[in-house]
């Protein structure tokens, strides 16, 4: 087998590596070059599986372990940053098994820490939580079980929320009552849900 073919993607600093004319893998250019790797060279199946199961694997590893030190993300969000990064699906995939092996990424870790934080900053439905980790690629049963261990009550988030933002206001302004409403649904609260603050905050 030959590399018979080499392209740059500058913008991702990745190398796009062709052997018999077919693609083969993409690789980071520094890991390219101490490698030793370059047009016309002739690999072996032994040394493509070594790149392929271990020094593709390693760089994305180490990629995805930069990722999480500056944030930390869902296996779903890891995986799709490596793709984008320029690494194939596979080698991406491979990567975060291993660092689900050895708990650098743990979905359940990440939905709860996840909702705590969305909890102590912003007002939010049980619903609408649920909906922006299952957009971050968290299984429903995981998403079931940390909104579970957090018991949160829509109605009292509502209401609380409700009056912290206009409880100066008078709620028989049909208007104001329209921005409270609106504002409510916009967090994903339901229609009765919302009907129940206004009715408990015109009481007052």
């Amino acid at each position: 087998m030959t590399i018979t073919a080499v392209e740059k993607v500058k913008e991702k600093g990745m190398v796009r590596v062709y052997i018999d004319d077919d693609y083969s893998f993409s690789i980071p250019e520094q890991d390219y070059i101490s490698n030793k790797l370059y047009k016309d060279m002739i690999i072996s199946e032994e040394q493509l599986s070594v790149i392929r199961d271990k020094i593709l694997v390693a760089a994305a590893r180490e990629r995805a372990v930069r990722y999480l030190t500056f944030k930390d993300r869902s296996e779903y969000e890891i995986l799709n940053k490596l793709i984008d990064a320029g690494f194939d699906r596979n080698v991406a995939q491979n990567a975060v098994n291993e660092l689900k092996a050895i708990g650098y990424l743990d979905d359940t870790r990440f939905a709860m820490k996840y909702l705590s934080e969305r909890i102590r900053t912003k007002a939010l439905s049980k619903k609408t939580l649920g909906y922006e980790l299952k957009n971050k690629g968290i299984d429903n049963e995981i998403i079931e079980k940390a909104l579970s261990e957090f018991e949160i009550d829509d109605y009292e988030v509502a209401l609380r929320e409700g009056k912290r933002k206009f409880g100066k206001y008078d709620l028989k302004d049909k208007k104001i009552e329209q921005k409270v409403c609106r504002f409510l649904l916009h967090r994903g609260f339901s229609y009765e849900i919302v009907n129940k603050v206004l009715r408990e905050m015109k009481k007052e």
